[in-house]
């Protein structure tokens, strides 16, 4: 039991470090919004689709995510800032976060994660339904078709 406590903490401390190290610069570049669906059942599996708002073009976005421990089901809107984007393919790749709560019903959550390519979003999230996360996860950006 102890190593298992003890393996979660080192699950979130190894996450918390890109979220907390993804420093944003003084303005936006970009806006995102999506809509995602969230099923936990042990692990935290997300999905959805949304839009990248890039120099005055939408392109759409599809979101994959996985979490560390979870129960729940949960509808989530997000938008959030985007910065250091330089072309709208750059928002594409894996994002870390590192969070932990609940939201019964309702609940608002927000945090900042940084990609590979340096892209960074802020992002602020509404969410309905009932969930009880533990530690944080990972979630993928890709750019959809049209």
């Amino acid at each position: 039991m102890r190593s298992a406590i003890l393996a979660v903490l080192l699950c979130v401390l190894t996450l918390a470090g890109p979220a907390t190290a993804a420093q944003k610069p003084p303005a936006p570049v970009g806006r995102i919004t999506f809509e995602a669906t969230s099923l936990a059942v042990g692990a935290t599996f997300t999905w959805g689709r949304g839009w990248l708002t890039f120099k005055g073009r939408n392109y759409p976005i599809r979101l994959d995510g996985l979490g560390i421990i979870g129960v729940g089901l949960t509808k989530v809107r997000a938008n959030g800032k985007v910065y250091n984007l330089k072309n709208p393919s750059d928002l594409a790749g894996t994002y870390a976060k590192a969070e932990a709560g609940a939201a019964l019903i309702a609940g608002a959550k927000g945090f900042v994660a940084r990609n590979s390519k340096g892209v960074v979003i802020e992002l602020s999230a509404e969410q309905t339904g009932v969930s009880f996360e533990v530690g944080g996860g990972t979630f993928t950006i890709t750019m959809a078709k049209p």
